[in-house]
């Protein structure tokens, strides 16, 4: 499952380090970094 995406309201345009624009930006990274290996290991599931 891919990580929940914040809402518009979640950032606060106050210069957090990490933003959590960033935090989501790094767990999507590592969500598509970790399908794609599950895919390689499971030729032909993507073709619903």
């Amino acid at each position: 499952m891919p990580p929940e995406k914040p809402l518009p309201g979640d950032c606060c345009d106050g210069g957090c380090d990490p933003c959590v624009l960033d935090t989501y930006a790094e767990a999507m990274e590592h969500y598509r970094e970790q399908l794609a290996q599950w895919l390689a290991r499971n030729p032909g599931a993507d073709q619903g």
